[in-house]
């Protein structure tokens, strides 16, 4: 008998090879570059609730974002990457703490040109990877050809969590609202992208000129399972800056550690772009294409085989 859990991978693995191959093809013929860029860095963007793997006196990406838009910065337009990203403490149905993730950033667009973009990515690489116009996910048909849904967090609050967007903020009941109720009902028949995140969740996002109270960011659903995180990029380095600050603040408050300042970063924004950039996990988008419930399924190794 087989003892190898991955002797019953081998369908699932070649599906994955030729998925990553279409995305790579997509953005080829784009025109995206493809970039390469250290998995090693000697500090992390500080955020609330990813924390960072140690490398030494350096660390392991929990995204390659930092440089990317330093290369940005030095004149790139059109750049992705699908690289291994490293967080700790994530481990689950969903989650694995060395990940494959596929960022991609563009000058001269904004979060709305984005989901275009991804829209046209995602229903390539199905078409390349034989799924067809739907997907098939547990009791789930997600269409694809069908208009996807676009819904601001303001009424995805007001249609699943019972309460205000600005009452669950006010209560810090607003990552388990999403979490618990929103979230499980997003994309079940087509796509969704939730966009306009309050500015206390907008992370590198840039602020909505119009109506301060809102960052340009969106993240796409389908079957209720997060794909990816999208902004219209910041480029204020003062102002990102102060939210790092705020970032590592919360961060003391919880014991969790925190984390230099990322000045090579900050300096390149005063030079970057106005820009727009997305991160997508790969290891996600297998489990949807093959209909796998489990991270591990998709996966040639987990941390429980080595």
């Amino acid at each position: 008998m087989n003892v190898f859990r991955q002797s019953g991978l081998q369908q699932i693995l070649q599906r994955r090879a030729e998925i990553i191959q279409a995305i790579r093809s997509f953005f080829i013929e784009q025109g995206f570059l493809e970039v390469d860029t250290p998995l090693r860095l000697p500090c992390p963007l500080p955020e609330s609730h990813i924390d960072a793997e140690e490398a030494g006196d350096w660390y392991l990406q929990t995204s390659p974002e930092s440089l990317m838009k330093q290369l940005l910065a030095a004149g790139y337009p059109k750049i992705f990457q699908i690289c291994k990203c490293f967080r700790k403490n994530e481990r689950g149905r969903k989650h694995l703490p060395e990940m494959t993730l596929l960022e991609w950033y563009e000058s001269g667009v904004g979060y709305m040109d984005l989901m275009v973009q991804c829209e046209e990515m995602i229903r390539f690489v199905a078409c390349k990877a034989g799924c067809g116009d739907a997907i098939i996910y547990g009791s789930h048909t997600i269409h694809l050809n069908d208009s996807w849904e676009r819904l601001s967090v303001v009424d995805a609050f007001t249609r699943y969590a019972g309460l205000s967007m600005r009452e669950a903020i006010s209560r810090d009941r607003f990552d388990e609202c999403m979490a618990f109720q929103i979230e499980p009902e997003l994309g079940l028949k087509k796509p969704v992208f939730l966009y306009d995140y309050p500015v206390e969740k907008g992370a590198l996002a840039r602020v909505k000129p119009e109506n301060p109270l809102f960052a340009e960011r969106f993240e796409l659903y389908m079957a209720g399972l997060e794909l990816c995180n999208a902004f219209s990029e910041l480029t204020d380095p003062v102002e990102q800056e102060a939210r790092f600050k705020k970032e590592n603040a919360f961060r003391a408050s919880q014991g969790k550690k925190t984390y230099p300042t990322p000045r090579k970063f900050l300096d390149a924004l005063s030079n970057m772009p106005e820009a727009a950039g997305i991160a997508l996990g790969v290891d996600r988008l297998v489990m949807l294409f093959t209909d796998s419930s489990e991270i591990d399924a998709v996966t040639s190794f987990v941390p429980e085989d080595l």
